[in-house]
């Protein structure tokens, strides 16, 4: 099934400016346009700080029963899609299944760099009216590098005149003012970051210092010929870029079920447990490099983990980067078998005797990997016997279960939903009262608890 990806437009716009990005990423992910309130076909009732945006397009996502979804913010609406996004990653919005986001020339979480000048005459076009149609050329004409074609033109000057004023004041005034950079944490989720390369004020250079440092996942582009229309002015150079971003970037590991996705995103989980789900389900970067291992090492221990724990051909598991993030951030289970080296030791050292098993074939590193586990395997070489492989071939195996399990697709395999135990509602998360200290009805009442 095609993900879903909700768009969120600019300042002055509508879901309309994603027409040409929607049919020439047909096929590849479903785009699904948001009016924010105030502007296209949505009324400014609903509310213009951020926050109220952030919950206008919660509520529309949720409504839409998508499971596996992205977020594409241009500008206004970038700045949106980070809230959106990072709300969705602690668990706080009660949303599951987001995958990626895109940001085309995006307002920061941070206020956004704006010149007071042009600020201030584009407050004065909505002071007292609705902005008239030389106000509305102007601004198009401003943003874009060259003139637009006459359809997309006018489709983009007709967006302009019929913002809400009010809405069109109070993102100028104070939505693109708001700061919330300390509210919401780095993000894992995979970004891709474009900029136009005539933009001004939110071009290639503001893009890297405000927007791309929120995603360690991030990948940054300039897209030429265009400034801060992206949608409207570049369609084919932007689709372009999504597309190998999807494929390369997101396209990956396994989708949890919708039935299971709908269970995380139920009030039966907590916030906190709906965060570490949404992390696991993150697809892996094919791209990634090894922080604890060396290049050689990982390639060993994907082969392990493939005799360990086959997987099928489409949408696999990076069980071994999941290892390795788990050495280089120290966490492992807190056990280390006696006479055994530091985790990330022993896995050195027994990745570097099981390399030339594992060039041969899977087939041959299967047969060695028997041999360990029995211990008949003598290493021919390294700092370890065959008693601390066969330790820690036995420690590495828990390990790379332990990855395959904790994912919440592996979970709806195995029909596993002990997560759903409450939520944060009034039973909380498992138990309020341990009872010590506490009588059963049939004591007396001078027994000793």
């Amino acid at each position: 099934m095609t993900a879903t990806a909700f768009c969120l437009h600019a300042l002055g716009s509508s879901s309309e400016e994603f027409a040409a990005l929607r049919a020439r990423l047909s096929g590849t992910v479903d785009l699904v346009g948001i009016d924010l309130p105030g502007f296209g076909s949505s009324s400014a009732v609903t509310g213009t700080t951020v926050e109220e945006m952030a919950v206008h397009v919660e509520r529309a996502i949720g409504t839409s029963g998508a499971t596996e979804w992205a977020l594409v913010g241009h500008s206004m609406g970038g700045k949106v899609a980070s809230v959106v996004a990072g709300r969705t990653m602690s668990g706080a919005n009660g949303l599951f299944g987001l995958r990626a986001v895109v940001l085309l020339a995006a307002s920061p979480l941070s206020p956004e760099p704006m010149d007071e000048e042009r600020r201030a005459s584009m407050l004065a076009w909505a002071a007292d009216h609705e902005i008239g149609p030389d106000e509305a050329a102007e601004f198009v004409d401003a943003n874009t590098a060259d003139r637009l074609a006459p359809e997309p033109y006018a489709m983009a000057v007709h967006d302009v005149r019929r913002a809400d004023p009010a809405a069109w004041t109070a993102w100028l005034l104070r939505g693109s003012r708001e700061d919330w950079s300390d509210a919401i944490a780095p993000s894992p989720v995979p970004a891709l970051v474009l900029a136009g390369a005539e933009d001004g004020d939110l071009g290639p250079d503001a893009q890297r210092e405000v927007n791309l440092p929120h995603w360690p996942r991030g990948e940054f582009d300039v897209v030429p010929g265009a400034a801060h229309l992206l949608p409207w002015e570049q369609p084919d150079a932007v689709a372009d870029r999504i597309r190998s971003f999807w494929e390369r970037r997101v396209d990956h590991g396994p989708a949890v079920p919708a039935a299971s996705a709908r269970i995380i995103a139920s009030p039966r989980v907590s916030a906190k447990n709906r965060g570490v789900l949404a992390a696991r389900a993150l697809p892996d970067d094919p791209a990634a490099r090894p922080r604890a291992l060396s290049v050689a090492q990982l390639d060993t221990l994907r082969a392990v983990a493939r005799v360990v724990v086959p997987q099928p051909a489409e949408r696999q598991i990076d069980l071994a980067i999941r290892v390795d993030a788990q050495l280089a951030d120290g966490l492992g289970d807190g056990w280390r078998v006696d006479g055994l080296p530091a985790d990330a030791d022993a896995y050195r050292a027994a990745l570097d005797v099981l390399a030339p098993e594992a060039a041969v074939s899977d087939e041959r590193l299967a047969d060695v990997l028997d041999a360990v586990d029995d211990g008949t395997y003598t290493p021919a070489g390294g700092i370890l016997d065959g008693g601390q492989l066969r330790a820690w071939f036995e420690d590495a195996g828990v390990d790379l279960v332990k990855q395959w399990l904790a994912h919440p697709a592996t979970m709806a395999a195995i029909d596993y939903d002990g997560f759903a135990n409450g939520g944060d509602g009034v039973r909380k998360q498992g138990f309020q009262l341990l009872g010590a200290g506490q009588r059963e009805a049939w004591e007396p009442d001078g027994a000793t608890p």
